[in-house]
């Protein structure tokens, strides 16, 4: 099989390439370049795709004795990532730029040009699991529950995840990967995992925003309207933020007020009390199924849903109504924001994910 190896210059992805040119395949390296301004993103351990990470890939393919090519997503990645960040913040939304670059960039445009060029499969590190049952292709957890990315694989479609392959899907512990590396001699055995956001270097996302979106001065008003501060831009705030806020009147009980929402058409945010937080249902029109739709959802099917990568997740029922997508939770969930994607899961399988547009409060929903 002709296999194409993405290696970010992490431990995982290497430690894949290893297994993959272990088990008797044809197997090419590449390292994604992102960014052409050096600086813009994180260097060391903070993040990703720097030039570092390119030196550290090319090692190890020189060490496996593979050929390693550099290919240079960088204005892909600008748009479909960068931009998209910004785009969802100034509409008042917050998204996951991993699940985005997982989505648009390590497994479409790669996996598209992979294709072309004649490659059976990729490669990755991440952990997760697919399977090939009769019924066609399934999405599910990695062994190690700690690390499992399946989250923000959720994205992917049947046809992206046919030509995908994670080697580390059973690896029970990431300390067995870092021990593996190492005896294979690889010199970033004990690299540390990246981690943030990779294209904002110096970890101020208000910052990063306010240098793309401006100034947009408006008003921080309570759940009845009562104006009780000011802002310079909504797109410096998400739902469940409660630092960094400029608040003239104090709450009535003197507790802490937290973001409820964010009004971009107003320039309002909404803020109130931490248990306002508490949200029971989801809603989202933009979804994506990570295999063959589960005949049930159409009517109604009780899943889990995660909504946060490192969340834990919880039981929930699904249905279709309409062409959206709607959870409602059986115990509240707290700082959804739209934006985000909700994964559902029926054990360890993936069914898929939605955007998330919607959401009603816990002590706002009625009836069905």
């Amino acid at each position: 099989m002709k296999v194409l190896a993405a290696m970010s210059g992490g431990v995982d992805s290497a430690v894949a390439a290893a297994r993959a040119v272990d088990a008797g395949h044809e197997v090419v390296g590449v390292h994604l370049a992102l960014s052409r301004m050096p600086g813009t993103l994180r260097t060391g351990s903070r993040g990703c795709c720097t030039v570092e990470d390119a030196m550290d890939a090319r090692r190890v393919a020189d060490r496996l004795g593979i050929p390693f090519y550099v290919w240079d997503f960088s204005e892909r990645f600008h748009a479909d990532v960068v931009q998209d960040f910004v785009d969802e913040y100034a509409a008042g939304r917050t998204p996951n730029p991993c699940l985005r670059c997982n989505e648009k960039i390590k497994f479409e445009a790669l996996l598209d040009r992979a294709i072309g060029l004649g490659f059976d499969r990729v490669v990755t590190g991440h952990y997760a699991r697919v399977e090939h049952p009769a019924s066609g292709v399934e999405l599910h957890r990695a062994a190690d529950w700690a690390k499992d990315q399946s989250y923000v694989l959720g994205v992917l479609t049947a046809e992206q995840l046919a030509h995908c392959w994670f080697p580390l899907a059973s690896t029970p512990t990431k300390a067995e990967v870092r021990a593996e590396a190492a005896e294979r001699g690889f010199l970033l055995a004990q690299k540390p995992d990246s981690h943030d956001i990779c294209f904002i270097p110096d970890g101020d996302t208000r910052g990063f925003l306010a240098e793309r979106l401006g100034s947009d001065p408006g008003e921080i008003v309570d759940r009845d309207g009562a104006v009780v501060g000011s802002h310079e831009g909504v797109h410096g705030y998400t739902v469940g933020q409660r630092r960094g806020m400029a608040l003239g009147v104090p709450s009535p009980d003197g507790r802490p007020r937290f973001v409820l929402e964010v009004k971009p058409s107003t320039r309002q945010l909404v803020v109130g009390p931490k248990e306002a937080l508490a949200v029971s249902r989801l809603a989202g029109t933009r979804i994506s199924h990570a295999g063959a739709p589960h005949p049930d959802l159409a009517d109604g099917l009780d899943i889990e849903v995660q909504i946060r990568a490192h969340a834990d997740p919880v039981p929930a029922h699904a249905r279709m109504v309409g062409d959206e997508l709607v959870i409602d939770a059986v115990d509240p969930l707290t700082g959804v924001a739209t934006g985000q994607s909700a994964v559902l899961y029926l054990g360890t399988r993936v069914l898929g994910q939605v955007t998330i547009d919607r959401t009603v409060a816990a002590d706002e929903l009625v009836g069905g």
